[in-house]
């Protein structure tokens, strides 16, 4: 198994348990589930039964998204309000260029040669541009386990079918571990 950390911080983001589908060599997303997680229970998602799907959520039961979940991301802002730390594009932007700067440092560190990054900005730019500046209102932003909001800040939204949650992070953001 690889498990995929943030280059900044270090924190656990994602594995390949998980199905990566890589966007223009810029950003990786991944879908995820809603498990209902409880005392004794996990739902792993599996549909429920006729009997099942009546009933509500026990005592002690919550719902999650599996990644979120098993990587201990923490949402950026107030889950009981659904207020986000990012407000606006302007403050999710000065956030996201001193990120990027931080990861082409550590691309330089680790020898990438100037085609490549070059590529890495122009592609996250043009993410930017086409997927996340449109659809801004519809992100929840998470970090790692350590809180560290200088490292990457995983995006959360919805699929088309707007039940399916999935998740992006930078690419080239990420570090490789196997275990």
């Amino acid at each position: 198994m690889i498990i995929f950390k943030d280059i900044v911080s270090g924190d656990e983001i994602i594995s390949d348990t998980w199905d990566l589908k890589e966007i223009d060599d810029t950003v990786y997303e991944i879908d995820c589930k809603k498990v209902t997680k409880g005392v004794d229970n996990v739902d792993i998602g599996a549909n429920p039964s006729a009997e099942e799907a009546e009933e509500a959520l026990e005592e002690g039961q919550s719902t999650v998204i599996d990644v979120v979940d098993a990587f201990r991301l923490n949402f950026l802002g107030d889950e009981a309000s659904g207020s986000r730390l990012f407000g606006t594009k302007k403050e999710y932007m000065g956030q996201l260029k001193t990120y990027m700067k931080k990861v082409v440092e550590k691309m330089k560190e680790s020898g990438a040669d100037e085609s490549a990054i070059k590529k890495f900005q122009t592609g996250a730019q043009a993410y930017y541009t086409k997927q996340i500046a449109p659809n801004f209102k519809d992100y929840d932003f998470y970090v790692g386990e350590s809180m560290d909001t200088d490292g990457m800040v995983v995006l959360l939204n919805y699929r088309e079918d707007g039940i399916t949650p999935y998740i992006t992070v930078w690419k080239h953001g990420l570090t490789q571990m196997k275990v």
